[in-house]
């Protein structure tokens, strides 16, 4: 997958120094332990291993480790990404990263003060999530040649997704076993390793079920592939080949790209359903998020929809 960094950025990147050997096993060190402990998905911890040897790298052309951080390096650092024009959403997950790091490095004892105990984190502006209009969503979803294989799957795909408020990351990864068709239910493993049960609807269970019994077969041949959506050979597809497939059906569907994206999918089930009368608590569950005020940034958007209703329909608007 390319990277989205500007290419004066990359090149910067890549022209630092590697990671000090010495950095790189305390950091796998802390990977291994925060996994273990917090069970962490797989994401974050490779988000976590970035930012920390991206640190060490920067270090290495000054000559000092992680061993040897101070606040005052940790806040040249963050001047320095600042006026490299890393977004302040960045830096906010860099700083996460530090903050268990060194947290971890107290608690065991390898150092006596935690140097990101005064580093406050940069703004963030309360960004609301990108949902399509529910016409918009039939659209893309009818947009697939259902009389093809590879047709068949991503509609089975963009239903599935939408029913079911899945992340992209769960929709690749999802193995057959995953579903009870009988009962109309998806079991879906999401972060943290927490589990939870979310309902089909018929439509996604009616194309599922075409898929499974037209076009998996042959997409697997002779492997017994474990995942439920599979690309070329019998292989899994990646969020980037899942994301190509929504592009292309938007276009299809006559949609504007930049609107769409698979994430979108997700903010329009939970849009669309508090639009509709959902219940919050319900929301939460469906979503697998941990916290009721991650789930609350929709009554946001579901509000936003309300207030452009009123402002175009109503005559004193």
């Amino acid at each position: 997958m390319t990277s989205k960094l500007p290419a004066d950025r990359r090149a910067a990147a890549q022209a630092l120094p590697p990671a000090a050997p010495a950095d790189l096993r305390s950091i796998t060190a802390f990977l291994d332990r925060a996994w273990a402990e917090s069970g962490l998905s797989p994401l974050t911890l490779q988000s976590y291993r970035r930012d920390l040897e991206g640190l060490s790298r920067w270090l290495g052309t000054r000559g000092r480790d992680l061993a040897g951080v101070d606040r005052q390096v940790l806040f040249d650092y963050l001047a320095q990404r600042t006026s490299d024009g890393y977004a302040a959403r960045s830096n906010a997950r860099l700083l996460s990263a530090l903050r268990a790091y060194f947290a971890q490095q107290v608690r065991l004892g390898v150092r006596e003060t935690d140097p990101t105990a005064l580093l406050d984190p940069p703004k963030l502006g309360r960004s609301l999530p990108k949902a399509l209009s529910e016409s918009e969503v039939e659209a893309l979803i009818a947009a697939p040649a259902v009389d093809t294989t590879a047709g068949l799957r991503d509609r089975a795909m963009v239903e599935l997704m939408y029913a079911t408020g899945l992340r992209v990351s769960e929709l690749v990864n999802l193995p057959a076993t995953a579903l009870n068709l009988r009962q109309g239910v998806v079991r879906v493993m999401g972060k943290g390793s927490k589990e939870r049960l979310v309902p089909l609807g018929e439509e996604a269970l009616h194309w599922i079920e075409r898929y499974i019994a037209q076009a998996r077969p042959a997409l697997a041949g002779s492997r017994a592939a474990a995942p439920l959506f599979l690309g070329r050979a019998g292989a899994a597809l990646s969020r980037q080949q899942f994301w190509n497939v929504v592009k292309r059906l938007a276009v299809v569907a006559g949609i504007d790209p930049a609107k769409v994206s698979p994430h979108g999918l997700r903010h329009s089930f939970a849009t669309h359903l508090l639009n509709h009368g959902a219940d919050l608590r319900a929301l939460q569950m469906l979503l697998g998020h941990s916290s009721l005020s991650t789930t609350q940034i929709y009554t946001l958007v579901a509000r936003e929809g309300l207030k452009r209703l009123h402002q175009q329909h109503h005559p004193r608007a």
